[in-house]
């Protein structure tokens, strides 16, 4: 198994905010460690989710949105694909 290679950050938190996490920590089953490992990944998974959209949507072109979309069948939708 890959050995991943860690850091050690220090980290000021107001105490009700340290509270918080650590009861949800143990709620989780986890350690107050892993809590703020995940929080900092799911953030950093979204920001760098965000960006990549942002970045994807300005190579778009108007026209060929509207070529696809001109594509699309305008009769009823198939059952499979009704609400």
């Amino acid at each position: 198994m890959e050995q991943i290679a860690m850091s050690t950050i220090r980290l000021c938190l107001p105490e009700s905010l340290h509270k918080q996490v650590r009861k949800l920590a143990l709620q989780e089953g986890i350690s107050t460690n892993q809590f703020v490992a995940t929080a900092i990944a799911e953030k950093l998974s979204a920001l760098m989710t965000s960006s990549y959209l942002e970045h994807r949507a300005a190579r778009g072109k108007r026209a060929r949105f509207e070529q696809a979309l001109a594509k699309v069948s305008s009769g009823p939708a198939d059952a499979h694909d009704r609400l």
